[in-house]
């Protein structure tokens, strides 16, 4: 069996967005399994002295454009969210707590969750309203904002990031296919062609 593209993002991205909605379609066409990791970019950008293109005074207005026009190549809508960047902790929190139970449920979730920030701009950011959501894909409500707090939750998601860059992952969305990176919802193509054809 072949392994699973590892698909890394963050909450408050915008491209991981697109990603998500597109990379079980890209990858089953292939045969492939997708594993799915949120991480804090924001740590990763810490570490590597940059930040987010929307907070350059340069970049951030074509960044803003790019979103929009990128989504709508993708077929998905968009809207940007009133608060901006926010913070994704808790919601990456119940992914992990999610994924412990059922895997196919976390990316439901994660979805969801995408979809409320950059649909509906109804995105989840504290932990009520992300237990909320949780509970609108299938799990426990209450079970779901208790482990929020938990200190076995907060350590998956510090080891998620802390693999995160030990594989060399810098940014939302991020894949790696049997090693090989791609950052990038614009590379979604590029890994498609790249199962295809086995590399080229």
């Amino acid at each position: 069996m072949a392994e699973p593209i590892d698909f890394y993002f963050d909450f408050t991205s915008p491209y991981g967005y697109i990603a998500a909605h597109r990379i079980e379609d890209v990858a089953g066409r292939h045969g492939r399994a997708v594993r799915w990791h949120p991480f804090l970019v924001g740590a990763v950008f810490k570490l590597t002295g940059t930040r987010a293109a929307i907070e350059d005074p340069l970049k951030g207005g074509y960044a803003r454009r790019d979103f929009v026009r990128s989504a709508k190549l993708a077929g998905l809508p968009f809207n940007m969210p009133s608060t901006f960047p926010f913070n994704p902790v808790a919601a990456s929190r119940a992914f992990y707590w999610a994924d412990a139970i059922d895997q196919d449920g976390a990316k439901r979730l994660a979805l969801k969750i995408y979809d409320k920030v950059f649909v509906t701009d109804t995105g989840p950011v504290t932990p009520e309203a992300v237990a909320d959501t949780a509970a609108e894909a299938g799990f426990d409500r209450e079970a779901c904002l208790s482990a929020l707090g938990s200190d076995e939750i907060k350590a998956k998601l510090r080891a998620a990031g802390d693999a995160a860059v030990a594989r060399g992952v810098f940014g939302s969305p991020f894949f790696l296919v049997d090693g090989e990176p791609f950052f990038g919802a614009d590379r979604l193509p590029q890994v498609d062609r790249w199962l295809e054809t086995g590399g080229w």
